[in-house]
């Protein structure tokens, strides 16, 4: 394990950030790459494999569920140096994994294309989006056992690992996608569903290494079959930080579905233009949500431990980072948001949409960055419901406007980003102010120490 209940703090949040970001681009690379070679395929197939790739929220959100849980308890358990207890919650949220990757399966089977189906803008959208969840299911079942590997790492304070093995399977997804989608080498291109199975192949063996990671080189959690006997009380305290992790997740699935069902009436350049554009700005948060995802961990460890001192400043470093980052981006996607678009498609209509979807948006950049880092706090505390109230606040408060201004004469969507630029600035200010009652409530109040440091009156359990 990483100790980070010592040390620079500032040092500790850029050294687990750093690779944290890099694992996160060349992830997010997963889709990027698969849309660069589907967009040769038309406007069709990029709204089909959008609409159908949303789906991944759904599972992100139950992946979150057990990633956060499991993250947080192992951080807190590292912190007071309590290993067995770390072992036994990275045993039970692989169970849990296995369990979901199941539940996954049978849902995307029977309800799927259903969903698709609603989405769709037209037979050929709809027809293109189920093919490609299809051979895309497989792969999103696996990333259950990923993340909660991934998870335990991050909350023992070790990052590296994980990275690679996403650089990896990155790469093998971008050598198989031409071969699979275009079918170079072969002749025999299999479209949207090369897209699908070239990631579930590359998913696959990501977990395959991340096993031989843990059999060979961990050494702070192992596998242990004596710990996988299902355990009902390790599971309510895994999914009682999961659960609204994974409710937020879920929530942002209902937005962006809502989304795609308003502008359906625009048409398939319309979706397939932000459809670009969300996973565009997806790729570029990556930076500020590493520094959110390496909060957790360093703020979750010091908790542990009592360090309430360095939980504090721990905030206020990330707070500071991901700011700085999101200033740069809002720039950058103000300036030239088209520039964004050159590789995937030259269709103007779906790069109007999408660069107009860049540039309102971009406005609200700094108050996401703050929203994550709150986000990640929350995790840190063990107490993940005050941020799925700040993310259902939200919803409420897009969906219910966004539905009654698409009903109305001349609506445009316009409308939708100058809205979401609104709801998100809400959504932070309702987020700090809930952090900072969850810091009171949690951390008590500062006192000098004897050691001259900073000793903290607050609950020793929770």
């Amino acid at each position: 394990m990483s100790d980070l209940t010592q040390g620079s703090i500032t040092r500790h949040l850029v050294r687990l950030a750093a690779p944290l970001a890099a694992g996160m681009v060349f992830q997010t690379l997963y889709y990027l790459v698969d849309l660069y070679f589907v967009a040769r395929l038309g406007d069709a197939a990029i709204a089909g494999v959008a609409a159908a790739g949303n789906v991944q929220f759904i599972v992100m959100a139950l992946t979150q569920v057990l990633g956060v849980g499991t993250m947080a308890l192992i951080a807190h358990a590292m912190g007071r140096r309590d290993r067995a207890d770390a072992n036994l919650i990275f045993n039970q949220g692989l169970v849990l994994a296995a369990l979901a990757a199941v539940l996954t399966m049978a849902l995307g089977v029977f309800f799927g294309g259903r969903y698709v189906a609603g989405l769709g803008a037209d037979a050929e959208t709809v027809a293109a989006g189920k093919t490609y969840l299809f051979w895309f299911l497989p792969g999103l079942a696996l990333q259950f056992a990923l993340v909660t590997m991934s998870s335990a790492l991050r909350g023992t304070g070790i990052v590296r690992p994980t990275m690679i093995v996403q650089v990896i399977t990155v790469l093998i997804n971008a050598a198989l996608a031409p071969v699979l989608i275009a079918g170079w080498l072969t002749g025999r291109p299999l479209g949207v569903a090369g897209a699908g199975l070239a990631t579930t192949i590359a998913i696959l063996i990501g977990v395959l290494l991340m096993w031989a990671y843990f059999e060979r080189l961990e050494k702070a959690v192992a596998f242990d079959r004596r710990l996988i006997k299902p355990d009902p009380a390790v599971w309510r305290r895994i999914l009682k930080i999961g659960l609204p992790t994974g409710g937020e997740f879920a929530l942002m699935f209902v937005l962006i579905g809502v989304v795609y069902w308003i502008i359906r009436d625009f048409g398939a350049p319309a979706q397939a233009g932000y459809g670009l554009g969300s996973r565009i700005m997806q790729a570029i948060f990556l930076p500020a949500m590493a520094v959110a995802f390496a909060t957790a961990p360093l703020a979750g460890q010091n908790f542990g431990a009592g360090r309430f001192d360095r939980v504090r400043a721990t905030f206020r470093s990330a707070a500071l980072l991901g700011s700085a980052i999101m200033v740069v981006i809002t720039i950058v996607c103000r300036w030239r948001p088209e520039a964004f678009f050159a590789p995937f498609t030259h269709e103007a209509e779906v790069v109007a949409v999408g660069a107009g979807f860049l540039r309102f948006v971009a406005w609200n950049f700094v108050a996401s960055g703050l929203i994550f880092t709150c986000s990640g706090m929350f995790q840190a505390l063990g107490n993940t419901l005050p941020s799925l109230i700040s993310s259902g606040g939200r919803i409420v408060l897009f969906v219910v406007p966004a539905v009654w201004l698409s009903r109305r004469p001349g609506f445009d969507l316009e409308d939708l980003w100058l809205l979401s630029v609104a709801t998100v600035a809400i959504q932070a200010v309702i987020s700090l102010w809930l952090l900072r009652r969850e810091m009171r409530r949690r951390l008590g109040a500062a006192a000098p120490a004897a050691d001259g440091g900073i000793a903290v009156a607050g609950p020793e359990t929770y």
